[in-house]
């Protein structure tokens, strides 16, 4: 799994998705309480936080789906971010690392290593034996 460093861009992706986390977030009810940032290869940044309920979605749902609605199709690096989390970053849930995979798996993806430091790997390296479609 090749790593990469962060650069002044992430960390600028990280305030954007922890602002964005401020704005909305609702301690004690859980609907909003993590935001994610996703920046496109076009130099446009999208955000959004999750939308916790019966049937919730993650924040990288959300902002890879605002993304999508705007057009983009070519993504960079991507974060979520929880204000109690080790330098704020929450690593993607499993079906979000599906959904990375299947929509954008060279995506960097901001994530702490196994001993707290801030790195990026590509989405198809956080699920190995991915589901893929089968193609008739």
């Amino acid at each position: 799994m090749e790593r990469y460093n962060l650069e002044d861009n992430d960390r600028k992706l990280i305030k954007i998705a922890l602002d964005v986390l401020d704005k909305n977030f609702d301690d004690g009810v859980y609907n909003h309480t993590v935001g994610c940032a996703v920046l496109c290869k076009n130099g446009k940044i999208y955000k959004g936080v999750n939308c916790d309920g019966i049937h919730g979605s993650c924040a990288e749902y959300i902002t890879i789906g605002i993304a999508i609605s705007a057009g983009e199709r070519e993504f960079d690096t991507i974060v979520a971010v929880h204000d109690k989390q080790v330098n704020f970053v929450v690593s993607p849930c499993g079906n979000c690392r599906q959904m990375l995979f299947e929509y954008c798996p060279d995506i960097k993806v901001i994530v702490n290593d196994e001993t707290g430091k801030l790195i990026k790997v590509r989405a198809r390296d956080l699920l190995p034996f991915p589901w893929q479609p089968v193609i008739c």
